[in-house]
């Protein structure tokens, strides 16, 4: 990377590598509804801005009632996958596999339980390939926007701050990476139309960056300076899988 120190890339997981929004939400209300007495609504649901599965679920469902909503959420999250998992977005495989291919250390730090990570890496290992740094809500004591992930990944990897980028969709994600001094970059590619202008520049004014397209985070990369540059050949990016 940039600069001398030893840098690194930091992925989130779920809304940034992969589309998880409906299994997740679905998933919710299968866990919730025996609780709560009625389903839950998606909007109900997003209302809450849940950032970590276990701590949303116990948050809503109540202490008491915890373990069972958590069987039934896992049992559901694994049952629905077929249907409701929406894959890798476009252009994530060619990504992470530019940036293995230049030997840039690749972390994950996600608010994703490690068992609910087990279910899904099933299904998505062979394209995401994977991580010298993997750390989950299972490991931290508060769900980002407390850097404590970020830095156990950064301390992982041996890397620095300073020369390293963390890469979300969510202003969680952003604050968490400027509290753990890295560059915050705010994915674009899983935003719908009316989200993109405020997240853009809320990562703008964070000093960040704001990419379309994980091409377009290699672009910046290589203007950063921590890649070499693409080949004038490479076309764009795309995936095995649809959004």
């Amino acid at each position: 990377m940039s600069g001398g120190d030893p840098g690194a890339i930091l992925f989130d997981l779920d809304g940034t590598l992969i589309a998880t929004r409906r299994l997740y939400l679905e998933a919710f209300a299968d866990a919730l509804e025996p609780v709560l007495g009625h389903r839950p609504s998606h909007e109900e649901m997003m209302a809450r801005r849940p950032r970590a599965e276990v701590r949303f679920l116990e948050e809503v469902g109540g202490t008491l009632e915890h373990a069972g909503v958590m069987r039934r959420f896992y049992a559901s999250y694994a049952r629905r996958h077929t249907e409701d998992f929406e894959g890798i977005y476009p252009g994530v495989p060619e990504l992470l596999g530019a940036l293995r291919a230049q030997a840039v250390p690749l972390g994950m730090v996600t608010g994703k339980s490690r068992r609910a990570w087990e279910i899904t890496r099933n299904h998505v290992e062979s394209h995401l390939g994977s991580f010298e740094a993997q750390v989950f809500d299972d490991d931290v004591p508060a769900p980002k926007p407390d850097p404590t992930g970020i830095r156990l990944a950064l301390a992982a990897l041996g890397a620095s701050p300073r020369t390293s980028w963390y890469v979300g969709d969510t202003a969680s994600d952003l604050e968490a990476a400027c509290r753990a001094g890295l560059t915050p970059v705010g994915v674009l590619w899983s935003k719908r139309p009316h989200e993109r202008g405020p997240f853009r520049q809320l990562a703008h004014d964070l000093g960040g960056r704001a990419p379309e397209t994980p091409r377009d985070l290699l672009l910046a990369l290589r203007e950063d300076g921590a890649l070499r540059p693409l080949p004038s050949s490479e076309t764009a990016l795309r995936s095995p899988f649809s959004a």
